[in-house]
């Protein structure tokens, strides 16, 4: 446990340092309240963040410097809401392949399509599991049948279309 104290409120903060991807990378209390704020609104101005802890801009900026370095966090962006642009089916396809081996093909091959948004090497039946979105589940069924299926080494696909997403959060800190 470590014990700082701010010389602007005069209170004590401890905190435990933490390590992370056994690196020795230690996340103090103060890097926590920023990487909460910005998790919560990246676009929030760093001036604002240091005046709600009480340090520096400056101090904000190191620190968001020392995470940046360290692979903590990796930059920020913006949530387009694919519902809006007429991507209403999401599915998640479980991949089989006719071997091991022809994982990192298979891979390259889903980089091609652009409504793949995630691929997943997994454990279990499946070689991959992917997430994509879609327009409808016509879509669906042609991007299963002309793109993905027609992947050499695809022997087969499960897939299983979300009706809601009903939790989306990042880890909690």
């Amino acid at each position: 446990m470590i014990s700082i104290l701010n010389q602007t409120t005069g209170i004590r903060f401890k905190y435990q340092a933490m390590k992370i991807n056994s690196l020795l990378i230690e996340i103090d209390g103060i890097d926590k309240e920023i990487l909460r704020y910005l998790m919560d609104d990246a676009r929030k101005p760093i001036l604002q963040i240091a005046n709600k802890i009480g340090i520096s801009g400056a101090a904000i900026h190191q620190r968001l410097k020392k995470l940046e370095t360290s692979g903590v966090i990796s930059g920020s962006k913006f949530t387009v809401n694919p519902k809006v642009l007429g991507y209403n089916t999401m599915a998640f396809i479980g991949v089989y392949l006719d071997k091991a081996s022809r994982n990192s093909e298979a891979v390259k091959d889903l980089k091609k399509i652009p409504e793949v948004l995630e691929c997943h090497y997994t454990t279990g039946n499946w070689s991959v599991l992917i997430k994509i979105i879609c327009r409808d589940n016509e879509h669906l069924m042609q991007l299963l049948n002309t793109k993905i299926q027609a992947i050499e080494g695809v022997s087969r696909t499960e897939t299983f279309i979300s009706l809601d997403q009903q939790i989306d959060r990042q880890i909690q800190l």
